[in-house]
């Protein structure tokens, strides 16, 4: 057990948090998701029974005791905006708390967002009338537990000018991150944004160091690139491609290892960019001693809490027993008559007599018919699964309706079972 902060380090990182503007990048789609982000942004992609990916990184600002927080949106953020207004206006206002909402609104030139970088660029004026001493950028569509402050400090103490979180990551995986090579000092030598043939950590042939999407930044310094940035002809704006690979040849930009903190938090983190990686980190939760533990009342997630009347679960029939095993189920489930093993359900869900549910994800407001039997799948908000429908049983057969995934999973979304709604979830 690592031993707790003392009250004079507590003290210096809450100087640090109180003037820190977090940012947190929630505009990009994650076509990777597939159907589940036609009708949503990925930060709005409901997660583990009750939450959204974007309540984690807003719960890691606030439980850090950061209270000063903007949300830069673009792709279809409906759903995302209504989720922050109804479930993140409890903050005071009077004492300098806030989430603010900052959509693409064409405030530097013509366009909508083009990077990450320029997202942040288009606002520069919002944030210069803020004044931080720090400015902490965070990917919106990561699902993980982290205490900001400490990386705040680590940031001070190696007067760095930039800082990247970053973690350790299988190397035939590492395509999909920014990787990094580092110095003895943590300082970064080589940064490459998605590289088609990541270097390995030497001495670990089998890892990579890949960036969080984490970063912070001394305000003037990072307002300073952006500008550079926003002139340089041929530049993408982007954190990763641009303006990361040139700093490091001229400034002090520090790693900051992520699986090291000591503040006592349980680090957690998981990229849920692809379908399988999304239902395997809904699954995990449903371990007897999973890695992220959302029943730790000292690092609560925070969210709109839907009000739903407790889970319900009828019927004590040899044939027909209302009844979940090694299972979470949210409020507002009704299990009539049917069985649920090993599977996820959201809140407002109901399973019908004679079906069987197993080892799937299951989202808010789905109805599953009579005799039905679901394997393996992820079953998008407001689906209603017709009578004796069969899932995951048939590969072959399942593909000509719904999307398989490399690993075996099944999505369906309520387009695919020709049920259109003309709203956004």
């Amino acid at each position: 057990m690592p031993e707790p902060m003392s009250v004079h380090a507590s003290r210096f990182v809450s100087r640090l948090t109180r003037h820190t503007l977090a940012l947190i990048l929630a505009g990009g789609r994650g076509s990777r998701l597939q159907k589940l982000t036609d009708w949503r942004a990925k930060p709005a992609v409901p997660f583990g029974g009750k939450f959204r990916i974007i309540d984690f990184p807003l719960s890691n600002c606030l439980n850090s005791g950061i209270r000063q927080i903007g949300v830069l949106t673009q792709y279809k953020a409906d759903s995302l905006i209504r989720h922050i207004q109804q479930g993140w206006g409890f903050l005071h206002a009077q004492l300098g708390e806030y989430v603010d909402l900052l959509p693409a609104q064409q405030r530097m030139h013509e366009t909508w967002y083009e990077g990450t970088a320029d997202a942040v660029y288009q606002n520069l004026d919002i944030f210069r009338n803020r004044d931080p001493e720090f400015i902490l950028v965070l990917a919106g569509d990561h699902v993980y537990k982290m205490d900001y402050g400490l990386m705040l400090a680590y940031h001070v103490e190696t007067k760095a000018d930039l800082t990247i979180g970053c973690i350790e990551v299988p190397l035939a995986d590492a395509s999909a991150f920014g990787v990094m090579q580092i110095d003895e000092e943590k300082r970064i030598l080589n940064f490459m944004e998605k590289p088609a043939h990541p270097p390995a950590i030497p001495d670990q042939p089998g890892l990579a160091l890949a960036s969080m999407g984490i970063y912070v930044f001394n305000t003037a310094f990072l307002f300073e690139q952006l500008i550079k940035d926003a002139d340089t002809p041929g530049s993408s704006h982007d954190f990763g491609k641009d303006i990361i690979p040139v700093v490091i040849q001229k400034y002090r930009v520090h790693a900051y290892p992520f699986g090291k903190q000591q503040s006592g938090v349980q680090n957690y983190w998981r990229d849920v960019g692809t379908v399988d990686a999304y239902w395997t980190a809904n699954m995990e939760l449903i371990g007897v001693d999973p890695e992220l533990n959302l029943y730790d009342q000292t690092w609560p997630i925070w969210t709109y809490q839907m009000q739903t009347p407790p889970a319900k679960f009828i019927f004590d029939d040899d044939d027909r027993r209302g009844m979940a095993v090694d299972s979470m189920v949210s409020g507002g489930c009704v299990i009539s008559g049917a069985e649920v093993r090993h599977s996820l359900l959201f809140s407002n869900v109901r399973v019908n007599s004679y079906s069987h549910v197993q080892d799937s994800v299951i989202l808010p407001e789905v109805n599953v018919g009579r005799h039905c039997r679901i394997k393996r799948a992820v079953i998008d908000k407001g689906c209603n699964i017709p009578a004796k429908t069969v899932i995951g049983d048939d590969a072959e057969e399942d593909k000509h309706r719904f999307y398989i995934t490399p690993g075996g999973v099944t999505l369906v979304t309520p387009d695919m079972l020709g049920q259109t709604l003309h709203y956004t979830r």
